[in-house]
């Protein structure tokens, strides 16, 4: 059985639709990712650059995403999954989507949001302070 997720909810920009792999269970479906998660890592980088407030856009669907990903996901598997912890929060979050998508501008955003939920997931950035120009790899 293939397990689809859908991320409902108010998309704050249109920007075409693009194809991304997103584990399930124990397979990987094609699912069309739409509104600003489609959008490419270069687009994001420009706006974020260009227009800095866009970036809450952006974030409100990373957010949105992320809690597809963990509501999509078999029970007992990422429960305790904080999406905010302290010790990486937002601004750190952000500056780790950038220099993803800085690095990777053809990604879409929602693959550079997938590589922030894994971050989260494995709790790599324990340990990290929150001082800028921290390596957040």
């Amino acid at each position: 059985m293939k397990t689809w997720f859908f991320v409902a909810g108010a998309l704050l920009a249109g920007a075409g639709a693009a194809p991304v792999a997103i584990p399930a269970a124990a397979e990987t479906s094609q699912v069309k990712i739409v509104g600003i998660g489609a959008t490419d890592c270069g687009q994001f980088a420009r706006d974020a650059t260009t227009h800095p407030p866009s970036q809450r856009a952006y974030l409100a669907w990373m957010q949105g995403y992320m809690s597809g990903i963990m509501i999509g996901r078999p029970q007992g598997s990422d429960e305790n999954i904080d999406l905010t912890p302290k010790a990486f929060p937002l601004a750190q979050q952000t500056m780790f989507i950038r220099d993803y998508c800085l690095a990777s501008p053809s990604a879409s955003f929602a693959e550079a949001v997938e590589a922030l939920y894994k971050k989260l997931r494995s709790r790599s950035f324990i340990g990290l302070n929150d001082t800028p120009g921290v390596d957040r790899n």
